[in-house]
C-alpha cells in the first residue's frame, strides 16, 4: 500500500466509495452503535430511555420553570411545546455528534492508517451512520409520543426523509472535513464542542424564528440547521407539505458541501500516515 498516491475526489469517486464499500460500512456502523452500550446493563434499550429522559427534563425546565409557550395556538399545553422542542433537539444533535467525533476519527483509527488496507473516507459515514440510528431513535420517540397524544400522525410524515436526506450530506461533508483537519490541528476538537453549543441557541430549537427582531432573523436563517428543524416540524407536526423549492436549493448546496469535504479529505489523507 502506498499512503501517498493520489486519491480520486469527483462525485463519482464518492458514489463508488459508498457502493464498494457498503457491506463493511453497515457492519462497522453495527460496531459503533453496539460498542456505546457495550458492558451496560440494559444495552440498546438506553438508546430509548435517554431520548426519553431528556423529553422530560426539557418539558419541565422550559414550560414549568420558564414558563415557555411556543404559539401553536391558543390551548397549547406543555406537551405541545415539548414536542415542538424535542424536534431541535433531535437535529442538533445529529449536528453535535458529528462536530464532536470526527476531528479524532482518524486519530482514534491509527491502525487503519499505517497498517491496514482500509478505505479511510468511510470512517466519517460510519460515525454519522451512529449519528442517525440514535437520531431516529428519538424520532420514534417523538412519533410515538405524538400519537399518544393526538390518537393520529400526519401522513407528510412520509416526507421526513426528503427532509433529512440534504441534511446528511451536510454533516457528511463536514465530517470529512473536520476528520482530516483534526490530524494536522489537534486543537480542533476544543473548539467543535462550543461551535456545536453555540449552533444550539442559534437556532430555531427552543424559540420560533418569529419573536426575533428582524435584523436578527437573518443570522438564525443563515444557520444549516434552522431550515431543516423547522421543515422536519412543518411535516411531523402541523400537517404541511414540505418546501419542495426550498429543499431543492439546500439539497444543491448540501451536496456541494459534502463534494468540497470528500475532496479536501482525499487530498490531504497522502499525509495522514507521516502526521498520526
Amino acid at each position: 500500500m502506498n499512503p501517498h498516491r493520489t486519491y480520486s475526489t469527483s462525485l463519482l469517486a464518492i458514489a463508488r466509495s459508498i457502493w464498494q464499500n457498503r457491506s463493511l460500512t453497515v457492519q462497522m456502523i453495527k460496531r459503533d452503535i453496539i460498542s456505546s452500550y457495550k458492558g451496560s446493563f440494559m444495552g440498546l434499550f438506553w438508546s430509548f430511555i435517554n431520548p426519553i429522559l431528556m423529553l422530560a427534563v426539557y418539558t419541565f425546565v422550559f414550560t414549568v420553570v420558564f414558563k415557555a409557550r411556543w404559539g401553536v395556538g391558543g390551548d397549547e399545553s406543555m406537551t405541545d411545546f415539548a414536542v415542538v422542542l424535542f424536534v431541535g433537539l433531535i437535529i442538533h444533535s445529529i449536528f453535535a455528534e458529528i462536530l464532536n467525533r470526527a476531528p479524532g476519527l482518524i486519530l482514534g483509527n491509527v491502525n487503519y492508517v499505517k497498517k491496514v488496507i482500509f478505505p479511510l473516507e468511510i470512517l466519517p459515514i460510519i460515525a454519522l451512520g451512529g449519528a442517525l440510528f440514535r437520531g431516529l431513535v428519538s424520532l420514534v420517540v417523538l412519533l410515538t409520543v405524538f400519537v399518544l397524544l393526538n390518537g393520529f400522525i400526519h401522513w407528510t410524515a412520509i416526507f421526513v426523509p426528503l427532509v433529512i436526506l440534504p441534511f446528511v450530506l451536510v454533516m457528511l461533508g463536514f465530517a470529512w472535513l473536520l476528520a482530516s483537519i483534526g490530524v494536522y490541528l489537534r486543537d480542533i476538537e476544543q473548539a467543535t464542542g462550543f461551535f456545536a453549543t453555540m449552533m444550539l441557541f442559534l437556532a430555531p430549537v427552543f424559540y420560533p424564528v418569529s419573536i426575533l427582531p428582524e435584523k436578527y432573523q437573518i443570522l438564525i436563517l443563515a444557520n444549516p440547521l434552522t431550515f431543516i428543524i423547522e421543515q422536519a416540524r412543518q411535516v411531523m407536526l402541523f400537517g404541511k407539505l414540505p418546501n419542495l423549492q426550498g429543499l431543492a436549493v439546500y439539497s444543491v448546496v448540501s451536496l456541494g458541501v459534502a463534494w468540497f469535504g470528500y475532496w479536501w479529505f482525499q487530498k490531504t489523507r497522502k499525509g495522514f500516515a507521516d502526521v498520526v
